[in-house]
């Protein structure tokens, strides 16, 4: 059954002249053309050389691309190609070309790509052109690209279909590549201090290593439900058991929660160990990471987000998730030591909690709505409860709360770190707290997993663990606003 959209004139009037090529014997998507050099290094190469010397150039080159402009003067045409690298505007005169290949390129239009061979020249107001002396039309575009992309405001047309975003808007390109160098760099970085990439299942009999509520699905051979994984840490410390000492991961995790700016489903972790170190070593590695980042990405530690500067040089802010709460937040004392007035102040500020959770996480839900949008410059905030860090090791000092600290950079979480919980008695104390919580309603704790229980009871060395959120590294050292600008196919409600 045909498409409706293929009714339209504009769409019917492409299928005829595909109708024609192939009445001319002329295949419309052909392959085995190979293209001498992309645009950018066609103008680095010769876009500065002048008349005469272009005019010197014994050579045809070829390009190829997709034509995004046509301006057609009957015997000749201007037109602008378009690939990855870059945009050049081409030439095709009659006179120039056999009447066969002047034929075909009458049925080109805006959104074809196409291959040319010529020989490259200025024109009289001097632009950078090629004289196309061949032609080939490499793939017939059916459907039109938007005409008034960039007055477009549907920003969901653009996520749905991001090839189109790719094609009409440069910036769109440049940040899936810098997306690109942002991993390259930090692999490298994690690579040169000694750490080994190594990857774990993504698919697990027990969903583990953060509070979220995960993804099932059956696994038929098996018989058995499978969790895609929340988080790859229960895995990646089982390594350390076994005798790795520097481990990080950097894949894909899955959590079956909201959508915001801040949230996808599936979503890129960099999630690494370090045996016989603590969180405050953490803390100078992750100021040396975003620093180097910086410096390779912007040339130096000041960056623009969002209308903010910030300055990713080392040291940063370190203030106590209680501080920050009273200091930034204007929480006060009674709502931090007790739950009733915790939620009663909640209510106050517009900050919804139920009746099933602790202080801790009331405690937390206060600083995300009150205090973590107006940490603009790099933060650590340290000092959690041990109710909302099942997985952390308690304070020597004070017991109540554990060796953690999360990032906050542009008014978000980037990270989170702290000293692993090596004790297998205290961590089965914590699994079974998270048990009962399940059992009353709560979808997101954890559930209890022995096997790694056995694993911690077979020792294992003092640990510091931390999770960076790679999407959102990128979107600071891209001032994206959302978290759909950066990942190329995010998860969007179905039409």
């Amino acid at each position: 059954m045909e498409p409706s959209e293929w009714k339209t004139p504009v769409i019917k009037d492409r299928i005829q002249k595909l109708k024609c090529l192939k009445d001319m014997g002329v295949c419309p998507y052909p392959t085995g053309y190979k293209k001498d050099l992309n645009i950018k290094e066609a103008i680095e190469r010769f876009g500065n050389l002048g008349d005469e010397e272009l005019l010197a150039l014994d050579k045809r080159y070829s390009i190829a691309g997709r034509l995004v402009s046509k301006r057609d003067f009957g015997k000749a045409c201007f037109g602008n190609i378009k690939d990855a690298t870059g945009k050049i505007q081409i030439y095709v005169k009659r006179d120039n070309l056999d009447e066969k290949d002047f034929e075909v390129f009458k049925q080109v239009d805006i959104g074809d790509l196409i291959f040319v061979s010529g020989k490259f020249f200025r024109t009289k107001t001097a632009e950078f052109t090629l004289l196309v002396e061949s032609f080939v039309i490499l793939s017939k575009s059916i459907r039109p690209l938007p005409e008034k992309w960039h007055g477009l405001t549907d920003v969901e047309t653009r996520y749905r279909q991001r090839y189109l975003d790719l094609i009409m808007n440069d910036s769109v390109m440049q940040t899936f590549l810098t997306r690109t160098k942002i991993i390259k760099l930090i692999r490298s970085f994690f690579d040169e201090k000694g750490f080994v990439e190594v990857e774990t299942p993504m698919m697990q009999p027990i969903p583990g290593g953060a509070t979220a509520r995960p993804f099932r699905t059956y696994h038929n051979a098996l018989d058995t439900y499978l969790y895609l994984r929340i988080a790859p840490e229960l895995y990646l410390k089982r390594l350390i058991v076994g005798g790795f000492e520097k481990v990080y991961e950097l894949n894909r995790n899955f959590r079956n929660e909201g959508i915001s700016i801040k949230h996808n489903p599936e979503f890129t972790m960099l999630e690494f160990y370090w045996a016989y170190a603590t969180f405050e070593d953490l803390m100078a590695l992750t100021e040396e990471l975003f620093y180097k980042l910086a410096m390779a990405l912007n040339n130096g530690p000041k960056i623009s987000y969002q209308g903010h500067e910030i300055d990713l040089s080392p040291p940063w802010c370190r203030i106590k998730l209680f501080d920050a709460l009273k200091e930034v937040g204007g929480v006060p004392q009674s709502a931090l030591e007790d739950l009733k007035a915790a939620r009663s102040f909640a209510e106050k500020k517009g900050v919804l909690v139920t009746e099933k959770e602790n202080l801790g996480k009331v405690i937390v839900k206060l600083f995300d709505a009150l205090v973590e949008p107006k940490l603009i410059q790099p933060t650590f905030v340290v000092e959690f409860p041990v109710s909302v860090s099942p997985l952390s090791r308690r304070n020597d000092q004070d017991p109540a709360f554990v060796d953690r600290f999360e990032l906050f950079v542009g008014g978000r979480e980037l990270a989170n770190a702290f000293n692993e919980l090596n004790d297998p008695f205290d961590q089965r104390e914590r699994f079974l707290e998270q048990v009962k919580e399940r059992e009353a309603g709560d979808e997101e704790a954890l559930f209890m997993d022995e096997d790694f229980l056995v694993a911690l009871e077979h020792g294992m060395p003092p640990t510091a663990g931390e999770g960076i959120g790679i999407d959102r590294v990128v979107m600071l050292f891209t001032d994206s606003p959302s978290i759909r600008d950066v990942i190329l196919f995010p998860q969007l409600r179905p039409k």
